[in-house]
Parts: C-alpha cells; structure tokens; sequence
C-alpha cells in the first residue's frame, strides 16, 4: 500500500534520498517503504510500477483537475508526464546521484474524460553520466486509447555537484 507524504517531515532527506540508487528508491515507494509525493495525492494518482528504465502511473483526473472550460486541465498531463518521464531517468541514478528535469515538451492528443482511469508509462531512451532521455504516454488504462505523449531531458549529478 502506497503511503503519501502528509507533512515535509515525511519526506525523505537529501542525504537519506542519495544513500541508495534511483532504482532502491523508486521501489522504496512502490513497496510502501517511502512515502509517495505529496503532489501524487492532491493530483490522484500513484505509482504502480517500477523496473529499470520505465515507471507507470495510474491515475483519474476528477472534477478538481478541470480548467474553466469543465476539461482536464493540462497541467494534470504535463505533472502525470514528467513524473513518469523523469522518475525513468531516476531509475538509472546510481548511489549517491540525483536528478532534475531540465525541460519536458507534452502533446495532447485528446481530451480525457473525468473520472477515467488512465496509464502514464515514462520509458528511458538514454541514460547516461551527466544527462537522461525518456519519453512517456497517457493511455486509457481500460482500452488503451492515447490521450497524450511527452519527451523529457533530465540532469544527472552527483552529491559534490
């Protein structure tokens, strides 16, 4: 059971957060043993799986996700993007590295409807030393229907950075 930070305290330090691989971490909230973001829980939604090179996010956008004009709005896409996009770079951070995203580019394909259960998969193209490439989707989780894409290039360093 995935478990939200509800104060600043909940979350992890910057020494405790670089003690352990990218990889360690992001299993670290997959199994419930760290605290999942507290932007997960105000945007709905939750890791729900984690392997080398790719995250997946399962979310529903509802009523408090919506612009003006009653749709999603789209920084719900763009949140659910880079976070799958970038915690894939992150899963390839080794031991006493992080990461930040430098820029991330979203298109949206459709409009999603509310309370639809969707998929966002961040997928590595290069992880290297200084630099990480991933991109992601937004599927429907039941029909697999493309609402969005995304391409990211996150920073990698090191704790002397």
């Amino acid at each position: 059971m995935l478990k939200h930070a509800e104060k600043f305290e909940d979350l992890l330090s910057f020494d405790q957060m670089t003690s352990m691989s990218g990889l360690e971490f992001m299993t670290g909230i997959l199994e419930g043993r760290l605290p999942s973001p507290p932007i997960a829980k105000t945007l709905n939604y939750e890791l729900a799986a984690v392997k080398p090179g790719m995250v997946q996010f399962r979310g529903t956008p509802t009523f408090e996700h919506c612009n003006p004009l009653g749709t999603v709005h789209g920084g719900w896409y763009g949140t659910l993007l880079d976070s799958s996009m970038a915690c894939a770079v992150m899963t390839t951070v080794p031991k006493g590295g992080y990461y930040t995203t430098l820029e991330y580019k979203i298109n949206i394909v459709r409009s999603i409807p509310l309370d639809r259960e969707i998929i966002c998969e961040g997928r590595l193209q290069h992880g290297g030393r200084s630099t990480g490439v991933a991109v992601g989707e937004i599927r429907d989780a039941e029909n697999g229907r493309l609402y969005a894409t995304g391409s990211t290039t996150c920073i990698i360093m090191t704790r002397g950075d």
